[in-house]
């Protein structure tokens, strides 16, 4: 099969970015409440984002800066009061989600334009939102600078709120009422709707499914 192929070197940021959003996908979205120096309360979404480790508990953020190079609020805010917190945004929430992604000057209260609830936090001084089906409070672990564009935000987990509808006894958490969202290449978004099971095999179990594969098909193999 054909492939085209990229020397990331030669390709500009901007091209190199197009292509990352496009083919790795879809990526979770981290809706992401900090707080200034003041108190006032800031949220932004994040599609540079995931879950890295469980022990200790730690998610990563990628933090683009503004075109014109300064820090956006969010990362300024981590970096003065050393917490955050990640909420999950289910469809319910996609448009309210979206009215906190307007690029808009600091001092504006992005939950209550987007008419959203700040639950105070509980391990952490700054809020998580309360219509989230799930919000998890970091305290800021460390932050890495790449280059001039952007910097990875590591945060560890103190303390989750799950909407109690969504997990059970066991701490399994039900995709379908999470519901949450993913973010494709461009303005593109996905659901998490249509999932299925696959469980890993053991290595006797691939063994198994070999040796019945060349019984049914020994020319092929």
């Amino acid at each position: 099969m054909a492939t085209t192929e990229f020397d990331f070197a030669a390709l500009s940021g901007r091209d190199r970015y197009k292509l990352l959003i496009g083919a790795v996908v879809p990526r979770p979205i981290a809706w992401v409440t900090t707080v200034d120096s003041d108190g006032a309360v800031n949220a932004a979404p994040f599609s540079f984002f995931n879950c890295l480790s469980a022990d200790p508990a730690i998610l990563a953020l990628g933090v683009e800066y503004r075109p014109d190079a300064r820090q956006k609020d969010t990362g300024r805010n981590i970096r003065d009061t050393q917490c955050f917190t990640v909420n999950i945004v289910s469809g319910a929430l996609l448009d309210a989600m979206n009215v906190t992604a307007v690029p808009f000057e600091p001092g504006h209260d992005e939950l209550a334009l987007a008419g959203l609830t700040a639950r105070p936090g509980v391990k952490v001084a700054c809020p998580s939102i309360a219509e989230s089906p799930a919000s998890f409070e970091c305290r800021h672990h460390i932050t890495l600078s790449i280059g001039n564009s952007r910097e990875i935000i590591l945060g560890e987990v103190l303390y989750a709120h799950l909407r109690s509808d969504i997990v059970n006894q066991r701490l399994h958490v039900d995709p379908l009422a999470l519901d949450a969202i993913g973010r494709m290449g461009g303005h593109g978004y996905a659901t998490t709707r249509d999932g299925f099971d696959l469980p890993t095999m053991s290595a006797e179990d691939w063994a198994e499914r070999q040796a019945r594969l060349r019984q049914k098909t020994p020319a092929a193999l």
